[in-house]
């Protein structure tokens, strides 16, 4: 059997690039063709010189090779990159081909066919530019590949005409670039869009095609900090453009970032609540710097299945693990659950994050000195949290802004839906963590209170000003 028709078999495109276009790819491109095997839709933000576009024609050929038939756009922000760049790599990749495989394509300057189904297996040049939203509108197929290179640069005009064919049944997408804005689309597909989206990184790493010096030269002609910087060398969006609460780079960080446990904590839960609608009920566990487990986010359920549903997990937890305190917000629906909770004899503290803040020179509310705590957690850069993708678009969702009077004051949910991003439950149930509990609540367990540190009795008095009509001190 020709190496190209197992390929095809086994769905797999790296052995494709190795074993017939006889390539060697790096270990980055090798995570994305592995990726593109096990997730529809790939966005890839990376530094300079990377091997973007070898990657872009590696997964077209293996696309038209292995699925009959198929229909593949190729697009980029503009006309030269299209031609220059682009389907000039398309084209090179082309002629590696096994001669007789390659004799059954007709490769053009703009067009590329299988000869004996030109209309229905093909791959075409696209530019999408402002002056031509409809680029990538028109497409059905019951396999159908969207390739976009420089996609940071292609305004959102052009996915949301598009929008309908790349979600469609059967449609996958590779959309990669240098991530030259933190606006737009793309920006926002690493974000809010990773329900979609499987996201990757390539920062910039020496390769046999690229200068060992780049980086070095890149620090020396626009420093280190500068936004030049942080999208060719580290392949990460720009600052000057966004103003999130918590930027994207630093929660990536977190990822891969290897570090123990804070000693001396106690395991506490966030729970926000929501019953029916777009918003989702979340449920978050941290430990000190870790947030110990992906999120459980559920949607559609009356608040007495929410109950059962944090109830159940709370008793099946082993002891070691138990949260001292589940830290719920007690606004509208909430209330209704915090009280069930206590009820059953669960560690639940009611917390209106409507309420002034504990700092109220710093913060308007105290859901915005909430969301500033879970900020500073992240810039310690000694946190760790599960890569959890709901957790991860929630976070980097909201903006903030000073005010005249001083204060900081964090985007409200209202105000995200309205510039089409979803209310964070996620984040909003991993700030309430921070809530209080989490040290005074820990050192309950082996001291009395008059044992207690003044500064742990501080957060326990903390701990019970969040606490909407709670009654219980803090330390027991």
């Amino acid at each position: 059997m020709e190496s190209w028709k197992a390929c095809a078999i086994e769905n797999d495109a790296l052995k494709f690039v190795t074993d017939v276009l006889l390539a060697k790819p790096e270990p980055h491109q090798i995570e994305a063709l592995v990726a593109f095997r096990d997730h529809s839709h790939l966005a890839i933000r990376a530094a300079h010189d990377q091997g973007k576009t070898a990657l872009l024609a590696w997964i077209g050929w293996f696309f038209i090779t292995t699925r009959i038939p198929c229909k593949i756009p190729v697009a980029a922000n503009t006309q030269d990159q299209l031609r220059d760049v682009t389907w000039s790599e398309l084209m090179k990749w082309g002629r590696m081909l096994p001669a007789p495989l390659q004799a059954q394509y007709d490769i053009g300057l703009e067009r590329i066919t299988l000869r004996h189904m030109p209309e229905d297996c093909f791959m075409v040049a696209r530019t999408a530019s402002k002056s031509n939203p409809e680029a990538l509108q028109g497409f059905h197929s019951e396999n159908l590949l969207f390739l976009l290179e420089e996609a940071s640069g292609m305004e959102d005009i052009i996915f949301e005409i598009a929008s309908g064919a790349m979600s469609s049944k059967g449609a996958s997408a590779l959309m990669i670039g240098n991530p030259n804005k933190s606006t737009g689309y793309f920006s926002r597909a690493f974000k809010e869009g990773r329900w979609l989206w499987h996201c990757l990184h390539w920062p910039w790493k020496h390769n046999p095609w690229s200068s060992e010096n780049y980086p070095e030269q890149m620090a020396r002609e626009y420093g280190e900090h500068s936004n030049v910087y942080r999208i060719r060398v580290k392949g990460d969006f720009p600052t000057s453009e966004d103003n999130a609460v918590i930027q994207l780079d630093l929660v990536e960080a977190a990822i891969a970032r290897d570090v123990d446990v804070t000693e001396g904590r106690a395991v506490v839960w966030g729970l926000d609540v929501a019953r029916f609608g777009d918003d989702r009920c979340a449920l978050v566990k941290r430990r000190g710097n870790h947030v110990i487990a992906p999120a459980s986010v559920w949607r559609h359920r009356d608040l007495m299945e929410t109950c059962g549903i944090v109830s159940r997990d709370y008793f099946e937890t082993p002891d070691s693990t138990k949260p001292v305190a589940i830290n719920g917000d007690v606004i509208g629906v909430g209330a209704g659950v915090i009280d069930r909770l206590r009820e059953i004899g669960l560690p639940i503290f009611g917390v209106n994050v409507g309420e002034t803040s504990s700092e109220p020179d710093r913060y308007m509310r105290l859901r915005d000195e909430l969301w500033w705590k879970a900020r500073e957690w992240f810039m310690a850069r000694d946190c760790k949290i599960p890569n959890d993708q709901a957790l991860i678009s929630d976070l980097v969702g909201p903006t903030y802004k000073p005010l005249s009077s001083g204060k900081l004051q964090i985007e409200s949910k209202d105000d995200m839906k309205k510039r089409g991003i979803k209310s964070p439950d996620v984040a909003d149930a991993f700030c309430l963590t921070f809530a209080g509990g989490e040290f005074a609540a820990d050192y309950r367990r082996h001291h009395t209170a008059l044992d207690a540190p003044e500064d742990m009795l501080d957060e326990a008095r903390e701990h019970r000003h969040y606490a909407h009509g709670q009654q219980t001190d803090a330390l027991g």
